[in-house]
């Protein structure tokens, strides 16, 4: 592996102008990133604050028991029981065979961070990843991408649609998705770790019973070797320990709303759109209700908290008691969930995506209100995997790598196509077009003086002819095309591998791509890389 850097702007105005550090979008966080001393800022802050490590490891160490470990995952376990420890946390939707590209460059980014203030603090830093097991949206995470010829095809996992359930609690039926991995690996192609992998996704399946155990498991399988602690969001011990906190998110919830609120009518005064979307009433919590997740919101006139979909009204009061007798039954939003993890965890750094970049721009006023500042939101690495076929027909065809990323590669297409055309038989159709049209209009108007009732035949005519001059020049462009194919299949290659579907890659591509081309040594090599935390983009060459 090759590692190059670029700078490219991030999918967002909101996320560039951020990572650039640049007003306004910098005033809405608490920690300038740029600072040389930022990490040792926030190490200040942290250990001036109460967090119950012991209890947030227990359960770590509970909730991991099943899943693939080694003794990095049990030294990172006692590191984070250690009072003066901190983490860098992220976290993702629970994806089929880990979904998209970005979750695997999500935790390199929590991993590599973690090492690296290690290092520079010289005090204990801990890797979490935070799977979003509450969650209830499955046809976010059902499905993969592969290629299919010249595109790439959607693979879906039909399973269970019930999407108000928690994703922790779907289970799949496991006939159904051993069926389900060996169609993508179809599309993957036989390779030389094929039957292994498949062999070792196989006994995943059997052995777990829902999307978020099996991720795990295959995430442990990736990562085990490199001190990651994975947690789930639903886990019931999860909810116990956040019980207290659940408290103080329904006591204070037209205060975090309010707050919310005014942040989104700063930021939307500098002309950016807001993400979250919210009303006045909004308490920003979920409640489970016969399995389903309701979201509540909260009426400050009446004291009383109702889920308008579902029927469901209840009193404050009785609202608290429901949360000491069913913890597990609660869950957080978008607003709340970095709040509750900015208690539980003694927090260093957030490996933020793009778009959670923009959502925690409008937290600023919540934290304030809560007495706790957010952590340093550190962009996550953006990476795209050139491999060395791709990269000798982008240098045979004297293209920009950085226009390929940003732009795509079909104006490029079309300027060879128009380069290699004909151009003499395009200006004879073209003027065959011309003619016959000035002289068929001649004709239609004599034939309004004289017998319109041929008109309808004339004008049938014309139009006989003119698709019969589109159908040659149709052919003709199918004959440069059949002519050219191997140039042109170059250029399909390229924008399929880097900008698949008018996409980032990552957004699109499964790391399972690379596992079956490479096997697990593609994560070594990614893991024993050195990286910058600089906001450019990284190119891996493989």
């Amino acid at each position: 592996m090759k590692i190059e850097s670029i700078v490219i702007p991030a999918t967002s105005d909101f996320a560039s102008l951020y990572i650039e550090q640049k007003e306004p979008v910098k005033g809405f966080f608490h920690y300038d990133i740029t600072e040389n001393t930022v990490f040792e800022q926030r190490y200040h802050d942290v250990m001036g604050r109460d967090f119950d490590r012991a209890g947030i490891a227990n359960c770590i160490e509970e909730y991991m028991e099943k899943f693939p470990q080694t003794e990095h995952t049990k030294k990172s376990i006692e590191k984070l029981r250690n009072e003066g420890s901190t983490v860098v946390i992220g976290g993702q939707q629970a994806g089929l065979l880990t979904g998209p590209l970005y979750t695997i460059h999500k935790i390199v980014s929590i991993i590599k961070l973690a090492q690296q203030q290690e290092k520079l603090l010289e005090k204990p830093v801990v890797p979490v990843f935070w799977i979003a097991g509450e969650d209830h949206d499955f046809l976010e995470i059902n499905h993969i991408y592969a290629e299919a010829g010249q595109t790439m095809k959607k693979i879906s996992f039909a399973g269970n649609l019930d999407e108000k359930r928690m994703t922790s609690d779907i289970s799949y039926d496991k006939a159904e998705m051993r069926k389900w991995v060996e169609r993508v690996f179809m599309h993957f192609g036989e390779r030389k770790h094929t039957k292994e992998i498949l062999s070792t996704l196989h006994k995943s399946i059997l052995k777990y019973e829902t999307i978020t155990d099996l991720f795990s498991d295959i995430i442990m399988s990736l990562f085990k070797e490199y001190g990651l602690l994975i947690i789930d969001s639903a886990h019931p011990s999860l909810r116990q320990l956040e019980q207290p906190y659940f408290a103080k998110l329904i006591d204070n919830c037209s205060e975090i709303t309010d707050a919310v609120l005014n942040q989104q009518e700063s930021i939307m005064g500098y002309g950016f759109n807001k993400v979250i979307e919210m009303d006045k009433n909004a308490a920003n919590l979920f409640y489970y209700l016969d399995n389903e997740r309701i979201l509540l919101d909260y009426h400050a006139d009446g004291n009383y908290f109702e889920a308008k979909k579902a029927n469901f009204q209840i009193k404050k009061e009785d609202i608290h008691n429901l949360l000491r007798a069913y913890p597990e039954r609660f869950s957080n939003n978008v607003v709340t969930r970095p709040i509750m993890q900015e208690w539980l965890f003694p927090s260093l750094a957030f490996i933020a995506g793009p778009g959670e970049i923009a959502y925690w721009g409008e937290l600023k006023l919540a934290f304030d209100t809560l007495k706790f500042k957010m952590p340093p939101i550190i962009p996550r690495m953006n990476m795209t995997f050139i491999d060395a076929a791709i990269e000798r027909d982008i240098v045979e065809l004297e293209l920009s790598l950085r226009d390929i990323l940003t732009q795509g590669i079909d104006s490029n297409k079309t300027n060879f196509l128009e380069t290699a055309a004909d151009k003499d038989l395009d200006n004879m159709l073209d003027q065959t077009k011309d003619f016959l049209e000035g002289q068929y209009g001649s004709i239609i108007n004599r034939l309004e003086e004289n017998d319109r009732g041929l008109v309808p035949l004339a004008r049938k005519n014309l139009s006989f002819h003119m698709n019969q001059i589109d159908f040659l020049i149709r052919k003709a462009n199918m004959s440069l095309e059949t002519k050219h194919k191997t140039i042109l299949d170059k250029y399909n290659r390229i924008e399929q591998h880097l900008r698949p579907l008018s996409s980032p890659q990552e957004r699109i591509w499964n790391v399972f791509y690379y596992l079956n081309e490479m096997g697990e040594e593609f994560i070594h090599q990614l893991m024993m890389e050195n990286y910058e935390f600089d906001g450019a983009h990284k190119i891996i060459k493989l």
